[in-house]
């Protein structure tokens, strides 16, 4: 007997010959040369134009995450363009495989927690009893709490003062950030280490802020990041350190058995 058929359906968009339309909204004369790539990011998530606050907000948001330096991501995808200098797409998708628990994809583990915690936004929460059964929480499962301290950004990530200035001026302060500021003092205090809200904790709560579900909040990362890891290729290919990286780090770890 065959199964039932299902709708195969998407809201997004379509093209014929002569137009593409994509979240009802005609492609060349709406959308194209009407927003920038931060925009365009807010509409596939949303399904909307931003608001001047909101194209603001999320453009710091996307740019926070495009560059840190020669992070693990960068240098995966760097190492893989010298194995294959044919396949670009390839080193940017082995360094994005990196974007996790513990770089950049912390936002979502973030979002998930203030979810969980508070799942509609409530100004007048009790910040600091949520902080304290969230932190017990994560304690008890040993598992560490999302978006809160750097391994070199101390005794704050310089980052975040921004985005929450920013928040101030956008009209995004609200109790997500008060409530990821309040797990960090609680981890704080729970553990005797210096852990402040870090640039994803703050783009975690800024996502609760703006209504987006926990699920896609890592797809921020994912889409910066793109963007600096291309840059980086681009630096490889014109002046290379992998191939030194490699050999330097080959020496060292054999080393010992060369003696």
């Amino acid at each position: 007997m065959a199964g039932r058929k299902k709708e195969i359906r998407t809201d997004i968009g379509w093209s014929d010959a002569s137009s593409i339309t994509l979240f009802g909204k005609d492609f060349v004369n709406e959308i194209l040369g009407h927003l920038n790539l931060g925009d365009m990011g807010f509409l596939e998530l949303t399904g909307r134009f931003p608001t001047a606050a909101e194209s603001r907000m999320f453009n710091a948001m996307v740019v926070t995450l495009v560059e840190h330096g020669i992070t693990p991501s960068a240098l995966v995808a760097r190492m893989t363009y010298l194995g294959a200098p044919e396949s670009l797409q390839g080193a940017v998708a082995a360094g994005l495989n990196g974007l996790g628990t513990v770089f950049v994809g912390s936002i979502e583990g973030a979002a998930r927690l203030l979810r969980d915690a508070m799942p509609e936004p409530d100004a007048n929460a009790d910040f600091a009893g949520l902080a304290h059964a969230a932190v017990a929480s994560f304690q008890e499962q040993k598992r560490i709490v999302p978006g809160i301290g750097h391994p070199f950004h101390k005794p704050i990530d310089p980052r975040t003062p921004r985005l929450m200035a920013l928040a101030r001026e956008t009209g995004f302060d609200g109790p997500y950030l008060k409530l990821m500021t309040a797990v960090a003092a609680e981890a704080e205090k729970a553990s005797g280490k210096v852990l402040p809200v870090n640039a994803t904790g703050a783009i975690g709560a800024l996502c609760c802020e703006m209504g987006f579900d926990w699920k896609i909040c890592r797809g921020l990362g994912v889409m910066a990041r793109a963007v600096g890891l291309i840059g980086h290729i681009l630096e490889e290919s014109r002046r290379p350190m992998s191939e030194e990286v490699w050999h330097s780090v080959e020496a060292q770890a054999t080393a010992h058995m060369k003696r």
